[in-house]
């Protein structure tokens, strides 16, 4: 039988180590992806007549009323753009034949909003409630630099935190009561990589997260499903790609794929070519440092430069 010096025996351990570490996430990603929702499939009906939906006329949240609609569900649109709230209540009720409620609401004004909100569904029965309201920053830019920088990070602050504070406040209630809800909030897979010059909108989108983990801990055992969803690029308004990759899908694909996963994963990019992406950069980031760093700071410095190029130019 060979003799292993101590010093192949490490070897040999480490190689495995990588090996079971391989072989654990390679496991996670097809129970995540392929067997849970196949096995974990939701009702979303079930769990109320009405499904709630902020930022719901464009893009991603506008997909998810499409899909919670397709599922059976009567939606409330919540956004700021009365006639988008009107075509969108329209074309949701003409393809599926649902229910629409409209709520205008701008998420960057004031707490009269919320009053305003609780008063529109007081009576109604919320089983879903998607916290997709979101604004970033024009283009990438360093934190000093911002445009109209106080009222901007007010405004981000106001939408992408206090809108999924409020809200869930509003809607969790009803459903502990019933013991049973959905509640989806959207965050963004720069809260998970070095984001320099999205620094706010990451940091906000962080928040995003860590809250809704605490919600998911709090609340579970009481029949509330809840899950972040932290995407990619995806093709929209906000990020302004108009066409879409394996890496940038239409916001219909993402959102898809998306609800498929609840149920299955409380955090989630919700899209497994995202989760391919964000985990080669932190990858990259923990084996090589300050050079992950600097190639994001280069790509979003580049982004930035086209941006500013086009800006001068209109």
């Amino acid at each position: 039988m060979a003799q292993f010096s101590a010093l192949e025996k490490l070897g040999i351990t480490f190689l495995a180590a990588i090996l079971f570490t391989i072989l654990i996430n390679v496991l996670k990603f097809v129970y995540t992806y392929v067997v849970g929702p196949t096995m974990n499939k939701v009702d979303f009906k079930s769990k109320g007549k009405w499904a709630l939906i902020t930022g719901s006329t464009d893009g991603i949240g506008k997909e998810y009323a499409k899909e919670l609609a397709a599922r059976g569900c009567d939606i409330i649109l919540v956004s700021r753009s009365m006639d988008k709230l009107k075509t969108t209540a329209e074309e949701i009720e003409k393809d599926f034949k649902v229910s629409t409620k409209i709520i205008q609401a701008n998420f960057s004004d004031g707490e009269d909003i919320y009053d305003k909100i609780g008063r529109e569904i007081a009576d109604l029965e919320i089983g879903t409630l998607v916290n997709n309201v979101g604004v970033s920053y024009i283009y990438p830019e360093y934190f000093l630099d911002i445009p109209d920088w106080k009222q901007t990070l007010e405004n981000m602050l106001k939408t992408n935190c206090v809108s999924v504070t409020r809200m869930t406040g509003l809607i969790l209630p009803g459903m502990l009561k019933r013991e049973k809800g959905v509640i989806i909030n959207v965050g963004s897979g720069s809260s998970m990589i070095p984001s320099p010059l999205l620094t706010v909108y990451a940091a906000t989108k962080a928040y995003v997260d860590k809250f809704t983990e605490g919600i998911e801990m709090e609340y579970n055992k009481k029949g509330i499903i809840v899950q972040c969803v932290m995407p990619g690029f995806v093709c929209s308004n906000m990020s302004g790609i108009r066409r879409s990759s394996f890496f940038a899908p239409t916001a219909k694909a993402f959102v898809k794929s998306a609800i498929s996963l609840v149920g299955t994963t409380s955090r989630t990019t919700g899209y497994l070519p995202h989760a391919l992406f964000l985990n080669a950069i932190n990858t990259i980031h923990a084996l090589t440092g300050r050079f992950g760093v600097w190639l994001v700071t280069r790509s979003m410095e580049n982004s930035r430069r086209k941006a500013l190029k086009k800006y001068k130019k209109q």
